[in-house]
């Protein structure tokens, strides 16, 4: 069965999954980046569970409400147990960013649940119906978001800490 599985994958998916890898490996060094760039994953995570929410699920307000409540738990798990990565990069606008097995781990999170629910969709059709399900997928997804937002959202305040919003005040 695991062979019809992998073989029934559209090969776009396993160039999502290099893509990340790829993503999650850079994240794994320390290097300058410009600033706007951090917030490449987390928007690309936001609309990644969105776009699977809704296509899976549907916007309804009971699937919507549990991705808001993983959400927060997310959000609250990365700023109480995270910290800050970055510092002042060697160019203006830009940061160095500490490198971490974290982000690469939680890209995985989200790709193999994505796949993961898509498989079980594709073998149990009546799971669409099975608000438990739809539900527990989209708390999640929301935990990821969270925890990617929270992420963001310290690294700037450390970033504006750095004086970053002064300099950006400037321009």
């Amino acid at each position: 069965m695991l062979n019809q599985i992998l073989s029934h994958t559209p090969t776009y998916v396993w160039a999502i999954l290099a893509l990340l890898v790829w993503r999650g490996a850079n994240a794994m060094r320390t290097r300058d980046i410009a600033l706007r760039k951090l917030f490449i994953m987390p928007l690309v995570m936001l609309a990644l569970s969105l776009q699977d929410i809704a296509g899976k699920f549907g916007l309804e307000p009971a699937q919507l409400g549990a991705w808001l409540a993983g959400t927060g738990v997310g959000a609250l798990l990365a700023w109480r147990l995270g910290r800050a990565r970055i510092a002042a990069g060697s160019l203006p606008g830009s940061v160095r960013v500490a490198g971490s097995a974290l982000p690469l781990a939680m890209m995985m999170a989200v790709f193999f649940t994505k796949y993961l629910a898509s498989v079980l969709l594709a073998l149990r059709p009546g799971l669409h119906q099975d608000l438990g399900f739809a539900l527990a997928v989209c708390a999640l997804f929301g935990v990821f978001n969270g925890w990617f937002g929270a992420r963001l959202a310290r690294e700037l305040l450390a970033w504006r800490a750095l004086g970053g919003g002064r300099a950006l005040a400037a321009m």
